[in-house]
């Protein structure tokens, strides 16, 4: 089975294929929009492992949470590609990906929401034990048990969560970012299941739907227009 998988939820960008449990992976160039480099760059990993679109039987991507742009990036591309190859999708959270590359068996992945907030999701064997959510740091729901592994940048964005989760975490992934290797792995399985949804249900999931402060928000916070 060949998966091409689609990861843009941040600035890291990647993609990944999927090759009877053999993974290519290759990131996006640093610096430039994932739309200008994404088609390019799947063209040239496709070339290199020996592989065409007709040698593909599904795509993957990120469906989130993360940058609006970047989720509505790898959405449309997705769709773009399926519709034009007739492929199945396979939508996978940017967080249960996140879980299964952290390796850990319980872990908690915090992803940097920007505006104050982190994207939170808790994880028992790479399988959510609750919806996605968002909100300021010192408001993250905790846990009745020690023993997590925490992940994600959203530690080193607001380091104020190294001290509220000190009593249920004991390892700490900080440098742990999205990426398409562990999207692909998570969709293999899905599509071996036969599990791929159809091109028009794609959609990125946002979590919340707001993407930035309004000037007045920001005079408020004593921040500038």
């Amino acid at each position: 089975m060949n998966l091409l998988a689609i990861e843009t939820s941040t600035d890291l960008g990647s993609i990944a294929l999927w090759c009877d449990g053999v993974v290519l992976q290759r990131f996006c160039p640093v610096g430039v929009a994932h739309s200008e480099t994404l088609l390019p760059l799947i063209r040239a990993t496709l070339c290199e492992a020996g592989l065409g679109f007709a040698d593909l039987h599904g795509i993957a991507f990120a469906s989130g949470p993360g940058s609006f742009t970047g989720l509505r990036v790898a959405c449309g591309v997705t769709q773009g590609l399926a519709f034009a190859h007739r492929l199945p999708v396979i939508p996978i959270g940017t967080l249960d990906a996140m879980a299964l590359a952290s390796g850990g068996e319980q872990v908690l992945v915090l992803l940097d929401a920007r505006m104050g907030e982190v994207y939170y999701g808790w994880f028992s064997a790479a399988v959510p034990l609750a919806a996605v959510g968002v909100c300021q740091p010192s408001a993250l729901p905790l846990p009745d048990s020690a023993g997590w592994l925490a992940c994600g940048n959203g530690l080193g964005a607001y380091p104020s969560l190294r001290a509220r989760l000190a009593g249920c975490v004991h390892l700490w992934q900080p440098e742990l970012m999205p990426a398409a290797d562990a999207v692909a792995s998570l969709a293999a399985a899905r599509l071996a299941r036969d599990e791929g949804i159809d091109v028009a249900a794609a959609a990125p999931l946002y979590v919340r739907n707001k993407v930035a402060w309004t000037v007045t928000e920001r005079l408020a916070m004593g921040g500038k227009a």
